[in-house]
């Protein structure tokens, strides 16, 4: 009964705090409302400069074709390649479509014609992107009435192949649909792994751990009741979390609540016990809390939240398989984007049961209960 009264005291002292339960009730609003936008890596409204030196009719239908779609912008009409040039220097473009003379007759006479594509490759993705997009509709432009439909066309003639693409899980190609769930798993990774970490540094500074010390409660008693809490709450901002992710985007779980939940307590096991971890081997909240924002960098970036894991290297992709929060946020996008069954999350929930474990264990025989 001892750990009752050690959890119940965990929770008095969370609530003491002012701050805390502000944090929990409007940080999941904020992220969920505004990172889907910041860290989208769509590109779109790309500014272009125009160099038309055929100035004819079709030159004219193919720039307002450009500038019609939602992924360019005209910015403006240079009478030489030079001046647009200069428009790119300045970053008032990103994109130069320089249309050669004799653009009209070659296309209507031998039904092929050349334009210049000059990207703006300081920002490579942006870049290459950028040069796609337009070289795609240029040539869907150039193609005959009977297949040209358009970007992302839902029926597409290729050498008298009829190709019906079909997008499956994410069928608007939202990139914030994608987004989500790793927005979700963030935001829990970062205050279920930061917390616990201060927690106990903080009863080391001021002094109060000494009297849990010398007292008989055992280390795992004392290590669960450290832990139980911030479950609870790492449960609530889960829900919570999901709440506003259904009323800004109107997504939720297309699979199991049920695996939703049991995913994200094994996940909760392994970041609080991780910040019991470091906290038994701090001796004050600011080496804690630097320790905890190395480890969390590390996970963020290894995790495929904002890059996909194939397009690391090799060594790169060895150090991903060590990382909990990469085989959360596969279970999260799984479950909310494929309906993902208990069958198809074995392999991440048995690594994150082995990680939840190790953990564990880790941050039990790491205390070091003195005085008893």
């Amino acid at each position: 009964m001892t750990i009752i009264y050690l959890i119940r005291k965990e929770f008095l002292q969370i609530g003491r705090n002012a701050f805390l339960p502000k944090v929990f009730v409007v940080l999941p609003v904020v992220m969920l409302l505004v990172v889907p936008y910041a860290a989208n890596q769509e590109v779109k409204n790309l500014k272009f400069c125009v160099v038309d030196n055929d100035r004819s009719q079709l030159s004219r239908r193919l720039i307002g074709r450009i500038d019609a779609s939602s992924y360019f912008d005209l910015a403006s009409v240079q009478r030489d390649y030079r001046s647009a040039l200069e428009c790119v220097d300045n970053g008032t473009a990103d994109v130069i479509l320089e249309v050669p003379e004799r653009f009209a007759s070659d296309f209507v006479r031998e039904g092929t014609a050349k334009v210049n594509v000059h990207a703006n490759a300081v920002n490579g993705v942006k870049g290459a992107l950028g040069q796609a997009y337009m070289a795609n509709i240029i040539s869907d432009f150039a193609s005959p009435p009977s297949s040209g439909r358009g970007m992302g066309a839902a029926l597409v003639g290729v050498g008298g192949v009829e190709v019906r693409p079909r997008f499956l899980f994410n069928g608007r190609m939202d990139y914030r649909v994608f987004m989500v769930p790793g927005i979700i798993a963030m935001l829990l990774t970062l205050l279920i792994g930061f917390l616990p970490a201060l927690n106990i540094v903080g009863e080391k500074e001021k002094g109060s751990i000494e009297q849990i010390n010398v007292t008989p409660v055992s280390r795992r008693d004392f290590v669960l009741s450290k832990l139980v809490p911030y479950w609870v709450v790492g449960l609530f901002m889960l829900f919570w979390s999901m709440l506003w992710a259904y009323v800004f985007y109107g997504m939720e779980p297309t699979g199991s609540v049920g695996l939703t939940v049991l995913s994200s307590l094994l996940f909760f096991s392994i970041m609080s016990s991780l910040g019991l971890v470091v906290s038994n081997y701090s001796s004050t909240m600011r080496q804690a809390a630097l320790l905890m924002f190395f480890f969390l960098v590390i996970f963020v970036l290894m995790s495929g939240l904002l890059t996909p894991i194939a397009g690391m290297p090799r060594w790169a992709q060895a150090l991903t398989y060590v990382n909990p929060l990469r085989y959360y946020i596969e279970c999260l996008r799984a479950l909310y984007l494929k309906g993902a069954t208990f069958a198809d999350l074995g392999p991440q929930l048995g690594v994150m049961a082995v990680c939840s474990a190790a953990s564990w264990a880790a941050s039990v025989y790491g205390y070091r209960k003195t005085g008893a």
